[in-house]
């Protein structure tokens, strides 16, 4: 069984940070594998923003690249996503997901899930 937990959402103005933290658990982490933030805002799907393999390769939505950095600490089995020059459209639930295998960009190869933490950016 693997266990999903996310945290550090807020509610933040413009142009301001934040880091949030997803911390996961399970015989998975014996093999590669990859975690990933996705986010879904209100009416709308939800979408890849960042993740990281274990073996170190990141990947990030385009809209966030230059902003977003995601990291993570292997031995504690931990994804890190530092968000830099929040704007209002980053307004989301924000979870973490994570799978066997490779990175990928599509929610539903993402058996795992956390519960998703909200992030609220607002003047």
């Amino acid at each position: 069984q693997v266990q999903v937990v996310e945290s550090g959402g807020g509610l933040v103005q413009p142009g301001a940070s934040l880091r949030l933290a997803c911390t996961a658990s399970g015989r998975l982490f014996e093999v590669n594998n990859a975690m990933a933030w996705f986010r879904q805002a209100p009416g709308k799907e939800r979408e890849f923003v960042a993740g990281s393999s274990s073996g170190g390769i990141a990947d990030y939505l385009d809209s966030v690249k230059d902003r977003f950095t995601v990291s993570r600490d292997n031995a504690k089995n931990t994804l890190f996503l530092q968000m830099n020059s929040l704007k209002s459209e980053d307004t989301a639930d924000y979870y973490c997901a994570v799978r066997r295998g490779i990175l990928r960009k599509l929610a539903d190869n993402y058996p795992y899930w956390g519960q998703g933490t909200q992030v609220t950016v607002s003047s």
